[in-house]
């Protein structure tokens, strides 16, 4: 992971810890937890060789929506409720990839504390709770999903 989104992994981890201190039982948090280990996982794939070009120029695309200030919940006025968008978006890619490839190329840059399979399926399945269904249909036909 180069410096920029070293520094950016570890900006959010620091805002999101934060947050849970005053937030944990919030419904979402969980979900908020998962935003820094699934950038860090989204950066890897993309420098993983074994993960085709194509494939990687949709991973960038998360990557840089991840860090974009501007998307369909912005961070900074929102503050970590606006990784929501960002944790679905790594969600749905992460999903099409694993649907493609040996779910071990994946899984081998998984530093997540929680099953990722498992986690990209709840995600998923909850997507439309967490965001409302005209963030998700924006979301995957952004990503063409």
């Amino acid at each position: 992971m180069d410096k920029k989104h070293q520094d950016f992994y570890r900006r959010i981890r620091k805002d999101i810890s934060k947050w849970l201190e005053k937030n944990s039982s919030n419904k979402w948090a969980e979900y908020i937890l998962l935003a820094p280990d699934l950038f860090y996982l989204l950066t890897k794939l993309v420098m993983d060789d074994s993960v085709p070009v194509k494939k990687k120029a949709v991973l960038g695309a998360a990557i840089a929506y991840f860090i974009s200030p501007i998307d369909l919940l912005p961070e900074a006025f929102l503050g970590p409720f606006g990784f929501l968008d960002d944790i679905a978006v790594a969600a749905y890619v992460l999903n099409d990839l694993l649907n493609e490839l040996d779910p071990q190329i994946v899984l081998k840059h998984w530093a997540g504390e929680h099953d990722l399979l498992y986690s990209i399926k709840n995600i998923i399945i909850n997507s439309q709770q967490m965001l409302g269904a005209d963030i998700v249909k924006k979301i995957a036909n952004k990503f063409k999903l």
